[in-house]
């Protein structure tokens, strides 16, 4: 075997390490500079010549700068004859943009799978996916891990009562409906909906909650606005309890600041990104999940078994 080497770049070098503490391999090493001007210039610290490389990093905020650092490490690699290159990729960035929904707007999620592939990108491994035809945008092997599989044991370890899984709106039910299936709960959903312009949400519970323990399933977490007020329709319904679990934790704006509201008890989320400490929130890595994948993909076993 040729051998593989994984890199890191700046917003995932804790998440690399752990990764390739799972892996007994060492972190190799590159450099990463910025011109007075903000350039972003990275050298290759050793030899990749003939290896199959992995590249550590989610493109969330700044998300130009670790998008266009990605990139750059990418066109590095290649230029330093690397036999392939995978970008390990925790959080994908601009993938909310993934279709035309109003006139004259761009599709975000195809324009940066275009430039991965022009880098010389030639897999992509990352985990929830926005929106899962995202991988059709792309010309090449994408592997979308499910986030499911760490909330899991996470869940099961509360010894809930009357535990039942929801998904937040209705775009979220198939991704929800996964979850009840693995579990073997009941689903209810939240349907939220805007009445009349620059009016309040209205939401809406399809589905019985009383007394129950209700799980939210998410992809990720941005302001946690919609999050805290579907906990407290839900509240309001009758649930028990309410916690809530989104792989990303986006957490920008006044996320911490509406996740002081008591509706929500817990949130639970992976350290796809970094996240500022608070007693309301667990993280849960997805580190070693990362790690396993990447032995797999080095040795062209199969990364669909994981979650079957």
């Amino acid at each position: 075997m040729r051998g593989y080497k994984i890199f890191a770049g700046s917003s995932s070098i804790e998440f690399a390490k752990e990764v390739c503490k799972s892996l007994d391999v060492p972190l190799s090493k590159a450099e990463v500079k910025r011109f007075s001007d903000g350039e972003i210039s990275v050298q290759i610290s050793e030899s990749v010549r003939g290896r199959d490389v992995f590249i550590i990093q989610s493109t969330g905020a700044p998300s130009n700068d670790n998008l266009m650092e990605l990139l750059i490490m990418t066109d590095a690699l290649r230029r330093s004859s690397a036999s392939s290159i995978t970008a390990v990729v925790p959080y994908f960035g601009y993938a909310r943009q993934d279709r035309k929904a109003a006139p004259r707007v761009p599709i975000t999620a195809r324009l940066v799978a275009d430039m991965y592939e022009t880098a010389g990108i030639n897999r992509v491994v990352t985990i929830d996916l926005h929106a899962g035809q995202i991988q059709g945008f792309f010309g090449i092997p994408v592997d979308n891990l499910y986030g499911s599989i760490i909330f899991q044991e996470y869940i099961q370890s509360k010894n809930f009562k009357n535990p039942v899984i929801a998904s937040p709106d209705i775009g979220g039910v198939a991704r929800a409906r996964y979850f009840a299936e693995k579990l073997g709960l009941e689903m209810v959903i939240v349907d939220k909906r805007r009445e009349k312009a620059n009016e309040a949400e209205v939401m809406n519970i399809i589905g019985d909650v009383t007394g129950k323990n209700v799980i939210m399933i998410d992809d990720m977490v941005d302001t946690a606005g919609t999050m805290v007020k579907g906990a407290a329709a839900l509240k309001a319904k009758g649930a028990a309890s309410v916690m809530a679990c989104a792989t990303h934790g986006v957490l920008s704006g006044k996320a911490y600041e509406n996740l002081k509201n008591d509706a929500l008890d817990e949130l639970v989320i992976s350290n796809s990104l970094v996240t500022v400490p608070m007693k309301k929130i667990k993280v849960l890595s997805v580190a070693p999940l990362f790690a396993e994948v990447i032995r797999r993909v080095y040795h062209n076993e199969s990364v669909n078994s994981l979650f079957s």
